[in-house]
């Protein structure tokens, strides 16, 4: 009879190999330094990639001219005096839940670096590589440094896919000098109209939905282990051994039975759940993330497109021509429904207390409207915002000015933010942390902003 761990040491050369699938490590130790009483447990980063206009969601300038304005009105919100676009009617119902930051800017025009700052909450030096282990790590990887996750379930996970600009990953989204141990696992949602998207480019994904029956898995595993043993690799010591090694192990947590497994299967959802979130790959891709974190997976992060996309071709945030369509269209009647859906499950389970849920993106758009009916990057100010996990909600921090060009009042950055993030996570953001050679790091050079 095989072994549990016999069964896990040996499944991914068989099953990984012949299924083509490739699943990052996140079975490091955890670091205990830097921690303090936390106000969530959990984290789902909702990730809008390409640049959301700040226009048309969380500060519109209905006084504004008509060039700056654009083509939609501003509606209220269920805190009075906090403005919504009009497309957003659902979401506009949960801002006491939400803290909305007006104010965030950082200098960085274009899609790597702005993705790399407002992940990792530090500017790009130099050229930035994605998966570099000379960067720093995204916030996903470092919250999953501090958070022990269930038993059976990785520390991180990011869906549905990688993001690409054009046939290049981006950088900011991996684990960077924390080790490959830290990269979080990529995973397919199962389910999901594409919603006008295209796939172009993406990495190897996990998908669970793999029809081998357990017993096929395990005969594979004992003969892998022969072959294993037979060539002397069992006891293999090396670095690369032992990260490979760790990943077969929670592959064959993941794939022969375990909480993210089980989780995954969307069709034990309740059908009235899955519609209330959308056929499409965003809403899904919620619905999944809150499985997941109900699973007990600590952070979650998912990409917030309409399509299913990996850059370049399909229907993300970057809104260069045709920004008024495409916005009312297709990508905020699908983030309006997805994300509200995700804040209504969580309250209604009783998650939403300890479930921080955190809104990021590149940057914002420009006060101008260009000549192909677009708006450009715009890294000058942008909004963010934090719901549930704490915080103090039906609040603004921050403002943009009357053009929504910079800063109004308390301008904050990306370190700010994260260093918000972490404070609500329980994480000492001035912790310091060393990389793979032994160099010292200090988290974030931010401070925690008033909303908590």
């Amino acid at each position: 009879m095989l072994s549990l761990e016999h069964t896990r040491r040996n499944f991914l050369k068989s099953s990984i190999g012949l299924t083509g699938l490739t699943v990052p490590s996140l079975l490091s130790l955890i670091s205990k330094a830097g921690t303090q009483a936390p106000k969530a447990k959990s984290c789902i980063v909702l990730y809008t990639w390409g640049g959301m206009s700040h226009y048309e969601s969380f500060d519109p300038k209905p006084e504004a001219p008509s060039d700056i304005r654009g083509e939609f009105k501003a509606i209220p919100t269920a805190t009075p005096g906090i403005q919504f676009c009009e497309h957003l009617p659902l979401l506009a119902k949960h801002t006491e839940k939400m803290a909305i930051v007006r104010s965030i800017h950082h200098r960085h025009g274009g899609h790597q670096q702005g993705m790399y700052v407002s992940l990792t909450g530090h500017d790009p030096e130099g050229g930035i590589k994605a998966k570099s282990r000379k960067s720093w790590p995204s916030i996903t990887s470092m919250i999953s440094k501090f958070n022990e996750p269930r038993a059976g379930t990785p520390r991180a996970i990011k869906l549905p896919y990688s993001m690409y600009d054009n046939g290049t990953l981006m950088a900011g989204d991996y684990g960077g000098w924390l080790g490959s141990a830290y990269d979080p696992i990529i995973m397919r949602t199962p389910s999901g109209e594409p919603y006008q998207g295209v796939t172009r480019y993406t990495d190897k994904a996990l998908n669970l939905e793999l029809n081998i029956e357990k017993h096929r898995i395990q005969d594979r595993s004992s003969l892998l282990n022969q072959l294993d043993t037979q060539l002397g690799q069992k006891n293999g010591t090396g670095t690369e051994y032992d990260q490979l090694d760790r990943y077969r192990k929670m592959a064959a947590d993941l794939l022969l039975g375990s909480p993210v497994h089980d989780a995954y299967n969307l069709e034990k959802e309740d059908q009235r759940v899955r519609d209330m979130y959308g056929d499409h790959i965003c809403g899904q891709s919620l619905l999944l993330a809150r499985r997941l974190v109900e699973a007990g997976v600590p952070v979650v992060q998912a990409l917030c497109s309409a399509g299913d996309l990996a850059g370049g071709g399909g229907d993300n945030w970057d809104t260069h021509r045709n920004h008024f369509p495409k916005m009312k269209d297709r990508l905020l009647p699908v983030f309006d429904r997805s994300v509200s859906a995700l804040l209504t499950d969580l309250e209604q389970r009783g998650m939403l207390d300890e479930t921080l849920v955190v809104f990021l993106t590149d940057f914002g758009r420009t006060p101008k409207i260009n000549g192909n009916g677009g708006r450009d990057h715009h890294p000058g100010v942008y909004s963010v915002a934090l719901a549930g996990g704490g915080i103090r909600g039906g609040q603004v921090y921050g403002s943009s000015d009357s053009r929504g060009a910079e800063p109004g009042s308390n301008a904050c950055s990306p370190a700010d933010f994260h260093a918000t993030i972490y404070s609500l996570l329980g994480i000492d953001h001035k912790a310091e942390l060393h990389d793979q050679q032994g160099r010292p790091f200090i988290i974030c050079d931010g401070n925690p902003l008033p909303i908590i």
